[in-house]
Order: C-alpha cells, then structure tokens, then sequence
C-alpha cells in the first residue's frame, strides 16, 4: 500500500500532508510526498528549491510517521521539470501503485467554481486510485 500526497507550500498543502501522514499511520503503508507546486519560471534551480522544500517537511514527516522498524517508509520526491504538477502527481500515483492520493483543496469564488481548479479536477477524475480532498481547518 501507497499513500501519495500533493504537496504545496500552502494552509491547503499542509492539511493534505497531515491527512495523508495519518492515512499512512492508520493503515502502516508507504508514502510518497511529491512537491506539487508549480515551477517559479524566474526561478534558476527550481529543482533545487524544490529539494530544499522537501528537505524541511522530513523531520515533520518522520514524527508523523515514528520511527523504528515499524514506521511506514516515506519518500520526498522533488517536482518535475516541465510537467504540469496534475500530470505528474498521477505519474507518481501511477507508478508507485498508490492506494490513496490525497490533495488539498481551497476556497473558490463563484467564478473560480466555474473553473474549478482543473489540476485538481484532472486529479480527481484522472487518479488510479481513490482520491482524498482535504481543506485546511477554518
């Protein structure tokens, strides 16, 4: 089993990096955190900042999770250049075999509804496997 989670430096990724941690927990399986923001074009070395991300989520992932032999496993993957974050994440859902996908989702104006965020619609529809969308507490 593999929880895979969209995560954006945002209210709304960190609810969803809480939400998929406990999913992890509960069901003691695998999770792949996956930096899902899009690439800042101006940025030189998006790759690296991605990395940097990342690297400050592992001690709060690592006490989600605990340690020891019976901690689930977690991987931190940086985004990928290029790609559309959707597109990826479902790459990465696809690939890992995910038993779980869990996104954040914000607050829409009514003309934003109209338009729902069509990389989370994308998500939704297109996952290999159940999606949990989650919102940041009020």
């Amino acid at each position: 089993m593999t929880v895979v989670v969209g995560y954006v430096p945002t209210r709304e990724g960190r609810a969803a990096l809480a939400a998929g941690l406990a999913e992890a927990s509960r069901r003691a399986a695998r999770v792949v955190v996956v930096d899902n923001r899009r690439a800042d074009p101006d940025d030189p070395d998006p790759e690296g900042t991605s990395a940097r991300a990342l690297d400050e989520l592992r001690p709060q992932v690592e006490s989600a999770l605990g340690s020891g032999d019976d901690a689930p496993p977690y991987e931190l993957r940086t985004l990928s250049p290029g790609s559309e974050p959707s597109e990826d994440l479902i790459a990465v859902a696809t690939q890992a075999g995910a038993s779980l996908v869990v996104i954040g989702l914000r607050r829409r104006t009514p003309v934003g509804k109209l338009i729902l965020g069509s990389g989370a619609q994308r998500i939704l529809f297109d996952a290999p496997c159940p999606v949990l969308a989650v919102k940041p507490p009020a």
